[in-house]
């Protein structure tokens, strides 16, 4: 099952040269409950913005066109076809999590969306691509806690593929 994974602001924002527009502990939880034991997938500028250190307790696979990236501790994949090849072996969820290329190439092979969306706006250089809605029903919505910590308003949507 292939799932895609990720956080937005009302606009779409998803990003901000390379990391996270905002801080929201939730959302940080949230994403290791879903992925903990599990395999994420994402783009080599994403890994990059992480400092090039995978997740633990995660296997982690980059996903970039340049044949001869390397990078210690995770799988590299080239193309849609491996990753889809690859999802279908597995008994676990494989996650897709960034960034806005490897949802675009993805987003159709996924059977699955969780997004976080915060009800803020915020500055940054990355959005989602564009979705076709229609293709998806929302099954679940979770009011994310406002706090101390967790400054915004949020919430945790899920949806199934039509």
């Amino acid at each position: 099952m292939l799932i895609a994974l990720w956080a937005q602001d009302k606009q779409g924002l998803i990003g901000e040269n390379g990391t996270l527009p905002w801080h929201l502990p939730n959302d940080l939880k949230f994403f290791k409950d879903q992925t903990i034991n599990n395999t994420i997938i994402m783009g080599r500028k994403t890994f990059e913005g992480m400092n090039r250190r995978p997740l633990p307790q995660r296997t982690t696979i980059v996903l970039t066109s340049d044949p001869a990236y390397q990078a210690e501790g995770v799988l590299v994949m080239h193309n849609r076809e491996e990753i889809l090849a690859y999802t279908k072996e597995q008994d676990h969820p494989v996650f897709l999590t960034g960034g806005a290329g490897v949802f675009d190439t993805m987003i159709e092979d996924c059977d699955q969306l969780y997004r976080t969306v915060i009800d803020e706006t915020f500055t940054g250089d990355v959005f989602f691509p564009e979705i076709d809605w229609d293709k998806w029903a929302l099954t679940k919505t979770i009011p994310g806690v406002v706090d101390d910590r967790n400054k915004y308003r949020h919430q945790f949507e899920f949806y199934q593929k039509k």
